[in-house]
Order: C-alpha cells, then structure tokens, then sequence
C-alpha cells in the first residue's frame, strides 16, 4: 500500500532533504505544489485533502495557518501532520516526536494524527537531561547551563547564503537576551521546572552540532560519579530495549574521546546522535556531550524516523 505525502514548504532546507530521502521509496508518493501556486490556499488545500500525511516545514505563522486549513476540511479528508516548526512543540495535543524518549513514546508517536517534530538545539539538551531527571539524579529545579553551537545551515536561507558568501562571522554567539524559543521546549520534555541558562551559537561549518552541559557533581543530592551518569544513559538509550519496541533507537551511549576533544561535525548525514561524559573525578565535574548532524537527528532525518513510525514502514 503506497502512501501520499505533501510536504508544504519543501523548497526549504528541512523540506527539501527530507523530500530527498523519502523520494525513492516506491511505498511513498510526494505531491507537489506548483511553484507558481504555492500561495493558493485552494490548491494547498486540494493537495492536504489528497494526502495521507502532511509535513510542515514553514515559519510558525505559517505552520499554524497550514494546520487550521487542514482541520478545515471534512473529517474524512484531513491528513495526519508532523510539524518541523516550532509552533507546536509545547502544544498538549500534539504529541512531541522524540521516540527515545520514553518506551511508550514510540507507540504514541505511531498511533499519532499530530506531531511535533523537535527542534536541533533542544534534542541534544533533552536527549542529555530527560534521563537525568527520570533518574532522580538531577533534580528539576537544578540551576543549569547549556551550551550548544551549530552549523550555519539551521539558520535558514539567510544565514546561509551570508556565510557562503563569506559575510558572517566565523563564530557567533547569539539569543543573549535569554528568550530562546527552544527554552520551553526543552523544560517541558526534559522535566525541568527551573528555566536553564541557555546559550546558542552558530559556526563557520554547514552541518554539525555539539550540545553540552557542564555539572559540578557535589552540588547534585546524590553526588553522583562519572560512571553513574555513563549507567543512567546506557540503561536509557540501551538498544535491545528499543528493538524490543520494534524501534532502532538513533540515540547511543558512547565513550568519551581520549584526547578530550570532540569534533561537531562527525555524525553529519546520519541520523545518529551520540551522548558521551566527560569530567574529572578527582575534581568532581562533568561536562555532558550530545553530537548531531542539526539537518540529521536535529531536523529532517528526525521528521523522516517519525514519518515512516505513523506511516507502518
């Protein structure tokens, strides 16, 4: 049984990779708008009634315009939707697409006529916390900082073609007025109660991110080691328990490098994110490490997992 797709803002970064990687499975078929109409609401709808699945890649207004003009077609017509905006993602009736999660999120996100698919900066910090607060080895209300830098790539057309055109800085940290759209985001899904400090930057590379999180472990009510954190997310992101879900889990567990460096660009087109620990023992600090492709696991290789989760495949 094929299915239809319509991916309204494909000509996007995010839609136009995950149109790539959806374009050559025969299960699928992607409709497609006239360029010359991609501003007709009544050919948008036509497509929304035809299809089985609708994914969103557009700015927030525009994602909850599309979602209205979905709702308002007969109950027969209206498409399922994963949404890559940020408009939804703290929405309560839409379920958050992060099937690692929890063990009953794969299932959720099957079952699902409406998904958020998470944002890039916001999947390492939960990806890091979540397990942590599950645990009861960080409590909610832990003062915490987050720092995460990604490719230019996740800043739209813009900031693209002002760093292929060699007119942006190399480094740049930015959202120091601490109103980041994704701090909700991630209180809500990693369980905190207490609003993180977080600090995004973007670097002269295309794709590529590294989110991390510095811990003075005596300050933690359990005191924690560094081999307590690596046993919390070996047991969460644990790979037999996500293929006993029928799911293969994109999140893992990995060693820290010997060097103590890290590269942000290794994970780049995979759908992979690596969680590693790094710290002193002696002088009881850590320092949390999520590396991710911010167009993989941050964007449309992450849509593309939840895609094919609500459509069976």
């Amino acid at each position: 049984m094929s299915h239809k797709i319509f991916i309204d803002g494909e000509a996007g970064t995010t839609g136009l990779q995950i149109r790539d990687l959806l374009a050559e499975d025969a299960r699928l078929e992607l409709l497609q708008i006239d360029v010359a109409e991609r501003k007709n609401p009544d050919v948008k709808k036509a497509l929304m009634a035809e299809a089985d699945l609708l994914v969103l890649c557009l700015h927030d207004d525009a994602a909850r315009e599309s979602v209205s003009m979905a709702e308002a077609l007969p109950l027969d017509q209206q498409p399922r939707i994963i949404d890559a905006s940020s408009a939804h993602r703290t929405a309560p009736d839409w379920v958050y697409g992060f099937a690692e999660l929890e063990p009953s999120k794969a299932q959720a996100i099957r079952d699902a006529k409406r998904v958020s698919n998470p944002g890039c900066h916001a999947s390492g910090a939960i990806a890091l916390l979540a397990p942590l607060v599950k645990s009861g080895i960080l409590p909610g209300d832990f003062p915490l900082s987050i720092h995460s830098v990604s490719g230019y790539s996740g800043g739209g057309k813009s900031m693209i073609e002002a760093y292929e055109q060699s007119r942006a800085p190399l480094f740049e940290l930015y959202g120091l007025a601490l109103k980041h759209k994704h701090v909700p985001e991630i209180m809500m899904h990693a369980g905190l109660s207490r609003r993180p400090i977080f600090v995004p930057s973007v670097g002269n590379f295309r794709q590529g991110m590294l989110v991390s999180i510095p811990l003075h472990l005596d300050e933690l009510p359990a005191r924690p080691g560094l081999v307590d954190l690596e046993l919390c997310y070996r047991t969460h992101y644990d790979s037999e328990r996500f293929k006993a879900l029928g799911l293969e889990s994109a999140v893992e567990l990995a060693a820290a490098t010997e060097d103590s460096r890290i590269d942000a660009l290794a994970t780049n087109g995979s759908n992979r994110m690596e969680v590693r620990v790094y710290g002193h023992g002696e002088h009881r600090q850590a320092v949390l490490v999520a590396r991710f492709d911010n167009l993989g696991k941050g964007a449309s290789r992450a849509a593309v997992q939840n895609i094919r989760m609500m459509l069976g495949h």
